[in-house]
């Protein structure tokens, strides 16, 4: 398994609908972050499907180290440079 990618510092606020199925992208290779767009293949990693029970913006993990996926925690801020 590879390591995963730190795909930015910053948590991605996004609108998430209530009932609709999101998968949120585990490894950071993806370039239409934060969601998966396949380029897991091959990592032995694998996205996080989500589904939200109310509609609104979310903070979603970007940094890939959150202990709250796919929610962003605050990790970021405890990552080395």
């Amino acid at each position: 398994m590879q390591d995963v990618k730190i795909a930015a510092r910053r948590p991605s606020l996004q609108r998430l609908e209530a009932g609709s199925e999101y998968w949120w992208c585990s490894c950071g290779r993806s370039k239409k972050q934060p969601f998966c767009d396949g380029s897991h293949e091959g990592t032995g990693l694998e996205p996080l499907k989500v589904t939200v029970e109310n509609s609104r913006n979310y903070a979603l993990c970007q940094c890939k180290h959150t202990r709250t996926p796919p929610f962003c925690d605050g990790s970021h801020k405890d990552l080395p440079e």
